[in-house]
């Protein structure tokens, strides 16, 4: 029965991590967190959505985690469209955790602030919950719509707290995060855990640079990231052309990678500013390909605006470029401070035309760019390394399941209500 399977005397412990707006594991952090938990002895489940192009089979098994998938159309058309995705979502997320059947643990990683309805159905049957706050909503909402603080985004704000309410521990990607978990959410300091993201090193390995990628220029810029509203890449390009018409320089090829709603507007604005020539966009791409890209990168790119999302959330875009060697460009943001440190380059807030000014000053100073490129590579093989975030993730699932032996599936079934503390 599941459940029942042993390590030595001891029965093996099952976590179900419930994932929305990423399939796995293309979703790295939740993929990092899978492999830890199993690599400390739990049986690991994920409900989460196929994706388009890859993670589309209903089920697999990858390195020991059983990944269960369902169909999802992502959002469109306002508010409903949210409302009938996130319906769908919840409805195949119970309908799969019914079939994973009793677990030990049962693991939210939102957005949406919604996954605290199928964990607290599953508490009831003896779970714990932990939360793992990989977006502030709130701020997402302000930050994406720009409606202000109206009756959906009081909505949002209650779900954060009743998701608060319901965890057991939670889970910050930062320490602003964190901050946000012990004043707005009330929670109390020991069962708020930071679990940094961080880059796969496996995945990111430096290869040797590829000129013919440059197109003929002297200089490659590169972003990397997801193309939505609050993203940026708006600012880069209006950078870019500043670079180009106020500064004169027209020695560089910059390329795009990656993709989301806002990918076809860029492409338009891109030509917009006449910088189609120049600017490539790529979509998504395989990883051997990424890292040709930024192995041969000689300045990358950071521009999320300053909003109240971008400046107290950790870019992973940021700690991929650090961990291949690259000197980045950044507006001036709290965490990319932390994250980055003396690795980037910071122009004030939305100030495109410092930006540029940035990029320029980069280019002209290859001993500069090559030190930010070792202090990135030293800050991810040190303070900000995933075996730092492991240890904390199993520290919250030590918190969360204290006093709490593992039991049988028959015992987790008989399990009842257990309050919350």
């Amino acid at each position: 029965m599941p459940g029942d399977a042993t390590s030595g005397d001891r029965p093996v412990r099952r976590a179900l991590i419930l994932v929305e707006n990423l399939s796995v594991p293309f979703d790295r952090r939740v993929w990092q967190e899978c492999t830890t938990l199993r690599d400390a002895g739990w049986e690991v489940h994920v409900i989460c959505p196929r994706g388009e192009k890859r993670d589309t089979e209903p089920e697999a098994v990858i390195d020991g985690v059983r990944i269960h998938r369902y169909p999802l159309r992502a959002a469109t058309g306002g508010p409903a469209g949210y409302l009938q995705e996130y319906g769908s979502a919840l409805w195949h997320t119970v309908r799969l955790a019914r079939k994973v059947g009793p677990v030990d643990v049962v693991h939210a990683c939102n957005p949406p602030d919604l996954l605290f309805l199928p964990a607290l159905w599953l508490k009831r049957r003896g779970a714990r919950f932990v939360f793992d706050q990989h977006d502030l909503v709130p701020e997402l909402y302000l930050s994406r719509f720009g409606r202000g603080e109206d009756l959906l985004y009081r909505a949002v704000c209650a779900l954060e707290r009743r998701t608060y309410r319901a965890a057991d521990v939670v889970l910050a990607t930062n320490e602003s995060y964190r901050d946000v978990a012990l004043r707005r959410g009330g929670r109390r300091p020991e069962d708020v855990f930071v679990v940094r993201s961080a880059p796969d090193t496996d995945r990111f390995r430096p290869v040797p640079p590829e000129p013919e990628l440059k197109r003929g220029k002297r200089h490659l810029l590169c972003y990397l990231g997801v193309m939505g509203p609050q993203d940026g890449v708006d600012y880069a390009l209006r950078a870019l052309a500043k670079l180009r018409d106020e500064f004169g320089r027209s020695d560089w090829h910059a390329v795009f990678v990656g993709a989301g709603d806002a990918f076809d507007a860029m492409v338009e604005l891109s030509r917009r500013l006449g910088l189609s020539e120049q600017v490539q966009f790529t979509g998504r791409i395989p990883d051997a390909d990424l890292v040709r890209y930024l192995s041969t990168a000689d300045v990358c790119l950071s521009p999320d605006p300053c909003n109240p999302l971008n400046d107290v959330s950790t870019m992973n875009k940021v700690l991929e470029y650090m961990v291949m060697g690259r000197p980045i460009v950044s507006f001036d943001l709290r965490e990319a401070r932390v994250s980055a440190g003396d690795a980037a380059v910071y122009a004030p807030a939305d100030d495109e035309a410092e930006f540029a000014k940035l990029i320029t000053l980069l280019l002209d100073d290859p001993e500069k760019r090559a030190r930010m490129g070792r202090i990135g590579q030293e800050r991810i093989s040190g303070p900000l390394s995933w075996r730092n975030s492991q240890r904390s993730l199993l520290a919250a699932y030590a918190a969360a399941c204290r006093d709490d032996a593992p039991r049988s599936a028959g015992a987790r079934g008989r399990a009842g209500r257990r309050p919350h503390r």
